[in-house]
């Protein structure tokens, strides 16, 4: 993201999205969508991602006048201001949004309030010399000294409800096991929770809410009470800072480096500990339960395989997350997208609406506990001030889930409830949660062993491993010789992932996982279809799903994925295959003949008897289906189709000799190429002709080494960076990250000629550093 120096002028010129009866501080028009969004209201208090669809559709970035903010929509500008802390300063995150009156701050200045930094809204170098300092306590390792507490405490709230039949799941549990965990992490006497909930309402509403004048000298009551209490403990805890609790173990390393870890630091940090270990947990477990069960079908998958939780948890988590904005002010002239951002911009940065992009979520508006890049959600935030305590969330929501999955699968929603939220920007969830059940089907009562049948997860990301969705094969069909169509639906009749021409899904079979292009028709809500080449130099997957796959056979899938997604606003297009390349490439060939583009299809093959869906690409493409089996002696000369100068787009898939030719026939035009890979090669290390080099990554601010037998993947997971990955051999592109400065070894098959030579990205299973240093934005 670009900084403009400060002697540009005032209003400086840049796109202006709309015209609009208003001007914004840049000197853009604004728009009446913009000048009439407030937060505030019932739209984005309902429903934050929702609120913004017009944004993100339209206006990504637009100047509020009612806020005095810029706000942010769109998944890769939200994620790239998370990223570059130096010029949007997270200083005013714990500003007051709404002015307070002379009375409300006269009252916290009887208490002496003085909150200060904390980790969410201190500037570097400050914020990660402390984060350093502090970060022990949110290890793996450590957290795992919370799970066996957590899950009794789960326990014993539940044994409470259990026989009652109803209950208000976050006043009777929701709100007080994450407080009490929050507690116990910080080292804090369980004393005084329903003050603590008052008073950790009272910061919210105080920080990112709008209250009256009237509310506003009460708020402040609440929140210098809540102060004196946050110093009154933290004094208890100085006397004996012994035993376990963040708090303490920060008292001690006050010792250590007092300079880094000073007395304001640790008062501010009391009391935003309080809030932050808890109250997000308690909104994100909230919405996660009324999510899932007001989706039945993906409630009662869950409670039929609780291997689904960890990937349904963080699918919540993206889908209505607790944290819907944070802010940011910009520290100098600036861009986002192709919005100018002077100098002092304020920035409320909508991660909620950023996570029903769909520019980076395939079918955003979806509960999908399959989804395969879930975790690249923003609730947690991103870079340096990514949330350290989101695996202890993360452990929470999943032991919750796990429980009452296992001992109340028949709950349900208490019908025509009303949901309000405490109004603020920020922080939403539930205040009550109605659910109510037949005790008398409680499964424990004819099985009591029920109890001990706990299912336990890894602390940490989910992989896309964990979640496959189950097929049942409706139709197995003869595209050529050696050629099956596999035609998949779902067992219960439930309808399917939508998709678009590029995409592909894993299936499953036995011990085999392998990737197929999806074909068929994308207007089928019910069917997904592959082709599958049986290949017999491969390594046994496809040829064990011709030998043992029927109609009827019940398999998995992952995904869906696509990293060959085809750019529809091109004039003219090339699409080329070899084999059973044909696969996404006749998918492509629909949707251009949808829109009405201009395209031609170069199809090569041994004989034609070996090539599929021939007789449906003639009759559906006619003269524009040019065709190249081998044994006719037709050959493709790709240097006449290929023309220097033709501004067509390429598609191509198929054998590596093909896709290496077309590289070398478009070097001078690298950037209208686009392909995608059968197999990799390179990704299997060989740790005696490896070299070791080391890994910054300039968001967290930490540099990772990476031995000769380690993938960069590898290395970073051991850091706690949430990577996610499934091919691990450099084809699917899952575990892709942005480069930042360094000499790449791309190894991959994702990536074209043209991006490799951009050197912006890189896949971490697979490709590492030709030498020394190598420089990634994580």
């Amino acid at each position: 993201m670009a900084d403009h120096p400060s002697s540009s002028p005032p209003h400086p010129t840049g796109h202006c999205p709309m015209s609009g009866f208003m001007t914004a501080p840049n000197g853009c028009p604004v728009s009446p969508e913009a000048a009439d969004f407030d937060p505030f209201e019932s739209a984005y208090q309902l429903d934050p991602p929702e609120a913004l669809r017009w944004s993100r559709d339209q206006e990504p970035v637009f100047y509020s006048p009612k806020l005095g903010y810029w706000v942010v929509s769109r998944y890769a500008d939200v994620k790239e201001i998370f990223r570059d802390n130096q010029v949007f300063s997270p200083a005013i995150a714990l500003e007051k949004i709404t002015p307070v009156s002379q009375e409300a701050q006269d009252t916290l200045k009887r208490y002496n309030y003085a909150m200060n930094r904390t980790l969410v809204n201190e500037d570097e170098p400050a914020h990660m010399e402390r984060r350093r300092a502090l970060m022990e306590s949110f290890t793996l390792d450590e957290l795992k000294h919370h799970e066996p507490m957590l899950q009794s405490l789960t326990q014993e709230y539940l044994d409470r409800i259990i026989d009652k039949g109803e209950a208000d799941l976050v006043d009777e549990m929701l709100w007080e096991i994450p407080l009490t965990v929050a507690l116990h992490f910080l080292g804090i006497p369980e004393e005084d929770m329903d003050t603590l909930r008052e008073y950790s309402i009272a910061h919210t509403v105080n920080t990112w809410g709008r209250p009256s004048k009237e509310e506003q000298v009460a708020v402040a009551e609440a929140v210098g009470k809540f102060w004196q209490y946050a110093g009154k403990v933290l004094e208890k805890m100085r006397q004996d800072p012994s035993g376990h609790g963040w708090m303490k173990y920060a008292i001690r390393m006050q010792k250590e480096l007092p300079d880094i870890v000073t007395d304001s630091y640790l008062h501010s940090m009391m009391m935003a500990g309080i809030v932050a270990a808890h109250e997000t947990t308690a909104h994100a477990s909230a919405n996660m339960f009324r999510l899932l069960l007001e989706n039945r079908e993906v409630w009662d998958d869950i409670c039929g395989n609780p291997a689904l939780i960890p990937n349904a948890v963080e699918e919540c988590l993206r889908y209505s997350g607790s944290v819907a904005a944070w802010r940011r002010i910009a520290t100098a002239d600036t861009r986002i997208g192709d919005t100018e951002i002077p100098k002092g911009s304020k920035l409320l940065i909508i991660s909620a609406s950023a996570n029903h992009d769909d520019r980076h979520f395939e079918n955003p508006d979806d509960l999908d506990i399959y989804r395969d890049n879930t975790t690249d959600h923003l609730t947690f935030g991103y870079g340096a001030h990514q949330c350290m305590g989101k695996n202890l969330a993360r452990m929470e929501m999943r032991i919750f889930l796990e429980a009452f999955t296992r001992r109340l699968p028949q709950l349900e929603l208490v019908p025509d409830q009303t949901f309000t939220f405490v109004p603020n920007t920020s922080f939403r969830g539930p205040e009550h949660l109605w659910v109510r059940w037949d005790q008398r089907q409680n499964p424990e009562r004819r099985d009591p062993d029920i109890l001990n049948r706990v299912h336990t997860f890894t602390i940490g990301a989910p992989t896309p491993n964990d979640a496959a969705r189950p097929v049942r094969v409706a139709d197995v069909v003869v595209e050529a010789e050696g050629v099956i169509r596999l035609v998949l639906e779902d067992p219960r009749g439930r309808m399917l992932p939508r998709w678009s021409p590029g995409a592909h899904i894993d299936v499953v079979v036995g011990d085999f996982a392998r990737k197929y292009s999806l074909c068929g028709d994308p207007e089928d809500p019910y069917r997904l279809q592959v082709s599958v080449l049986k290949e017999a130099a491969g390594r046994g997957g496809s040829a064990f799903i011709h030998e043992t796959v029927k109609a009827g056979s019940l398999i998995k899938i992952r995904g869906l994925k696509n990293h060959f997604r085809l750019d529809e606003t091109a004039d003219s297009y090339l699409l080329i295959a070899g084999g059973i390349g044909i696969t996404p490439i006749i998918a492509m060939a629909d949707r251009l003949k949808h829109l009405g583009k201009d395209y031609t299809i170069h199809y090569c093959g041994r004989a034609r008897e070996t090539m599929a869906f021939l007789s449906r690409l003639e009759r559906d493409h006619g003269d524009r289906l040019h065709l190249y089996p081998a044994n006719e002696n037709r050959r493709l000369t790709l240097s006449s189709v290929v023309r220097k100068g033709n501004a067509a787009q390429i598609y191509a898939c198929g054998p590596e000799r093909l896709l290496d030719a077309l590289e070398d026939v478009t070097s001078d035009h690298p950037e209208t190429l686009h392909i995608e890979h059968f197999t990799a090669t390179g990704a299997v290390l060989d740790p005696t002709r490896e070299i070791g080099f080391d890994v910054v990554l300039t968001d967290s601010e930490l540099t990772v080494h990476v031995a000769p037998d380690q993938t960069v993947l590898q290395a970073l997971r051991a850091v706690g960076a949430d990577i996610p990955s499934d091919c691990e051999e450099g084809l699917c592109g899952t575990c892709e990250v942005a480069v930042v400065a360094g000499d790449i070894d791309h190894r991959d098959k994702v990536l074209t000629a043209s991006e490799r030579a951009q050197n912006r990205r890189m896949m971490t299973c697979c490709s590492r550093a030709n030498e020394g240093k190598i420089f990634l934005a994580i």
